[in-house]
């Protein structure tokens, strides 16, 4: 089906504050994807760290689970057959070794199946202003593989938080058809006052996509500040939905013609030319030696 064909819908993204503990977060997570799903919505978004936002090493492997033992997959991917939608599950902590976890982002299908997995590739490990500093590389695995899928209403890239600030994925996801892109997050507040909406807004311009980006918002058990304000932007750059910090539904209408309108209007995917690098200086090979 061209993106021109296919019927307006309405996607919501759910704003969350996850805990450090699995049942309540995941408990909070169905009760406002039903939400969503009750007000129409039929695409759901819930945030990076669904089900559990836990900085203690320790007490981070002794709660996480394999996929196939996880309750917070089982139980959203219950909510999204139960309301017969499709629901993208921002990112879990997945158990794939002793001493490694996937950030992992699943695509739940309207029966309740898995669609598809995302894996995160670009690890945050980053010192901030202020002495805040991560090293999510200390305890998730990379994932090294670019994922689109097939949605109803087109294809769908998926993207988890830190991704954002690398282009050229999203690029890479639009040439492989995506037309909407999804970067659930639990961007730190000061990341977040700085870049989120300029970014956000970048991705869907450079290559004509609707952006879904649900988000973690305020303070959180374990300390952490995140920055919310998940949002919906249109492939021209308009942000259609915006929240704030408190936990909540935020939807759109989503009309999938609006991919080719962008598209149209400033063709850059068909623009992209091969190019030689430039050289390295002698400074900079020294750098990075």
């Amino acid at each position: 089906m061209s993106a021109s064909d296919a019927r307006p819908f309405k996607a919501a993204c759910v704003q969350l504050r996850a805990g450090r503990d699995i049942a309540a977060s995941t408990e909070a997570a169905v009760a406002l994807v039903a939400q969503a799903a009750d007000e129409g919505a039929a695409f759901v978004l819930t945030p990076e760290n669904t089900s559990l936002m836990e900085a203690e090493r320790a007490l981070l492997f002794e709660k996480t689970r394999r996929e196939e033992d996880d309750v917070a997959l089982a139980a959203l991917r219950s909510v999204a057959r139960e309301k017969k939608i499709w629901l993208s599950i921002g990112s879990l902590p997945i158990k794939v070794a002793e001493s490694k976890l996937a950030n992992r982002s699943f695509l739940i299908a309207p029966d309740g199946g898995i669609a598809a997995r995302y894996d995160k590739i670009h690890m945050f490990d980053v010192d901030l202003a202020g002495g805040e500093s991560y090293r999510e590389s200390r305890n998730f695995e990379a994932g090294h593989e670019a994922v689109v899928a097939d949605l109803p209403w087109g294809r769908i890239g998926l993207t988890v938080c830190y991704d954002l600030r690398f282009p050229h994925l999203y690029r890479a996801l639009a040439h492989a058809g995506a037309r909407f892109l999804t970067v659930p997050a639990a961007f730190t507040r000061q990341t977040g006052e700085a870049h989120w909406h300029v970014l956000l807004r970048a991705r869907a311009i450079e290559n004509g996509a609707f952006v879904f980006a649900a988000a973690q918002g305020g303070r959180h058990e374990n300390g952490r500040e995140t920055f919310g304000h998940s949002l919906i932007v249109a492939p021209w750059g308009e942000v259609l939905a915006e929240g704030g910090t408190e936990p909540g539904v935020f939807m759109a209408e989503i009309d999938p013609a609006k991919v080719v309108e962008a598209r149209g209007r400033v063709p850059s995917l068909l623009h992209d030319k091969d190019f030689e690098l430039p050289r390295p200086s002698l400074a900079t090979v020294k750098e990075a030696s």
